[in-house]
């Protein structure tokens, strides 16, 4: 094979907005929602085996450390391409530096399926298309789709009717309260709102939009009330998906690194900018 190592960025997204609009018969959510991606994110290297071993491990350097190795989108990614594309005899050696923290929103999980999806069908010489690649990524979860498009995008359906969007520059302190939210429990809560009505993009941009997970996710996990209320001081701030991290946008990064300044010490944050696409991510390979 040409190429044996590939190093890759996933990167975070923001859900800007989020409008839970209906449901369907098969229990999944009807949604609209922006999708914003972020220049941060997780590091994966990807080095080929002949042997047809897929090993994950972390790198000793990794931010976060409590990740499920065994059980992971990554490997189930890879699995899922070597499956689909009959190369039993490829294996390969990934490792992962864990920067996106779990369970906050930040899409950290799907970004990982989707870098793995695209970086393995380089690095096995597979010459996947990206249509086929995006059926691969939403069998594995909703928001893998938007990741293996690379772009930051309009969304309906269950978060895989993509329509590219190019949002203005904007940089985010995103904050991670000491919670893991599960989405399951706020889809299933009683009071989440379900019949939005749709809207369009244009609406979104005149600031017509909210989360409609934000009510019922504050209610169960009082920690995410508590950030959300924090950084409310300095600017109009919102939940991130259905997780615990909450975000604010600021014009440029001295407002946004002076806000983080301040952050209690006993949380954890982070300043990135918001990119359209992946060839804007600053530690691109």
């Amino acid at each position: 094979m040409p190429v044996s190592t590939l190093r890759r960025v996933a990167p975070a997204k923001l859900n800007l907005f989020l409008h839970v609009t209906g449901r369907r018969a098969d229990g999944y959510h009807q949604l609209q929602t922006v999708f914003q991606l972020l220049d941060f994110g997780d590091e994966l290297e990807f080095q080929t085996r002949e042997d047809r071993q897929l090993r994950l491990k972390l790198d000793p350097a990794s931010p976060v450390t409590h990740v499920p190795l065994q059980q992971n989108l990554i490997l189930d990614a890879a699995e899922a391409l070597r499956q689909r594309f009959d190369h039993p005899g490829i294996g390969a050696d990934i490792v992962l530096k864990k920067r996106i923290p779990m369970g906050a929103g930040l899409g950290g999980g799907s970004s990982d399926a989707a870098t793995s999806l695209l970086a393995l069908n380089e690095l096995w010489g597979l010459h996947a298309e990206l249509p086929e690649l995006m059926e691969i990524g939403l069998a594995l979860g909703a928001d893998v789709p938007v990741f293996l498009q690379g772009h930051s995008a309009w969304a309906e359906g269950i978060g895989e009717q993509l329509e590219p969007l190019t949002l203005p520059p904007s940089w985010y302190v995103v904050i991670t309260p000491d919670c893991e939210v599960s989405t399951a429990r706020i889809f299933t809560h009683e009071n989440l709102t379900r019949n939005s009505a749709t809207i369009k993009i244009a609406d979104f941009l005149a600031g017509g939009s909210r989360n409609d997970c934000e009510s019922v996710t504050c209610e169960l996990y009082p920690r995410v009330a508590e950030a959300l209320n924090w950084l409310r001081q300095f600017a109009e701030s919102r939940m991130t998906g259905t997780g615990s991290s909450v975000f604010a946008s600021f014009p440029d990064a001295a407002g946004a690194e002076a806000v983080l300044a301040r952050l209690p010490k006993d949380w954890t944050g982070f300043v990135a900018p918001g990119v359209n696409s992946l060839e804007e991510l600053s530690s691109a390979t």
